[in-house]
């Protein structure tokens, strides 16, 4: 066992599976993966997913929209990524990891649907067949263009948020994490729960995911709804009793100023009686 684990920490094991990653674009572990996003942030791996499923839309097979729609993604964030030294690298790492799913057949059906609707948005199938049919090694620079002019990446929007949202699972908690989170998933708003829940819970978010499946991402939602109704209820608790005690107040100095109106009235009645009985006895004197 202690061989076998460090022959999977030894150098050459680690460039053997960062270049199999780099090469096929296919991970299984953090080197693997390592490899798939330096191909995908480098553009080779987009573009040779580009160009796979492309030819097939070209000649009429079998075309994996998704893997079409995120790699014309990856595209525009790897440029993205770029301009902005990183800051969009979450969102690359993840659109790296949901191309994998997809390829490995780890992506949760539901998301799957959604994932392909927002992939066609991405890609306009009757151009991008043209492009690849017409293209041609002699002029790799209109080939390129035509390619490129059939991705509209301003509909990549939701791919790109969604992505990103795996990104920080992964960032967060680990590669396998946010594996399982591509499983379960059913829609962005889940993907967005994932990232909720690893950012507070890091290398736990798997244990979690194990057991609770899909609904500790509900429950994230769920918290977060009884969290909202917790502060309301707690806020119109302090409104009774900010109530109760000013109505209180106003009552008890009321039967304050009562109290004291009455023993003044009692004083001057008081008075009033005594001052006759004194001036009798006076004369009386």
């Amino acid at each position: 066992m202690a061989e076998a684990v460090g022959e999977q920490n030894s150098s050459p094991y680690l460039a053997k599976r960062f270049a199999t990653g780099l090469v096929t674009g296919s991970a299984d572990d953090l080197a693997s993966l390592s490899g798939t996003v330096a191909g995908d942030l480098f553009v080779f791996g987009d573009i040779r997913d580009v160009v796979r499923e492309g030819k097939h839309l070209a000649m009429g097979e079998d075309t994996d929209r998704v893997v079409l729609g995120l790699a014309a993604a990856g595209l525009a964030v790897t440029a993205a990524t770029y301009v902005s030294l990183g800051g969009m690298g979450p969102a690359r790492a993840g659109l790296t990891m949901v191309k994998d799913a997809r390829k490995v057949g780890r992506l949760g059906e539901r998301l799957t649907e959604w994932a392909g609707r927002s992939a066609r948005e991405v890609v306009d199938g009757p151009m991008l067949q043209n492009a690849v049919a017409s293209g041609s090694v002699l002029r790799p620079g209109q080939t390129i263009g035509a390619i490129r002019a059939a991705f509209r990446t301003e509909k990549a929007g939701a791919l790109i948020r969604a992505a990103k949202d795996v990104g920080r699972v992964g960032e967060k908690a680990g590669l396998r994490a946010a594996q399982d989170t591509l499983r379960v998933a059913e829609n962005p708003k889940d993907l967005a729960r994932a990232a909720q829940l690893a950012e507070s819970n890091g290398g736990k978010t798997r244990a979690i995911l194990k057991l609770l499946g899909r609904g500790a991402l509900l429950l994230v939602a769920g918290a977060f709804d009884l969290t909202m109704w917790i502060m309301g209820a707690l806020l119109a608790l302090f409104g009774l009793l900010s109530s109760i005690k000013t109505t209180t107040e106003r009552l008890t100095q009321s039967w304050l100023d009562r109290n004291k109106a009455r023993r003044q009235r009692r004083q001057i009645a008081s008075g009033a009686s005594s001052s006759p009985a004194m001036a009798i006895a006076g004369a009386t004197g």
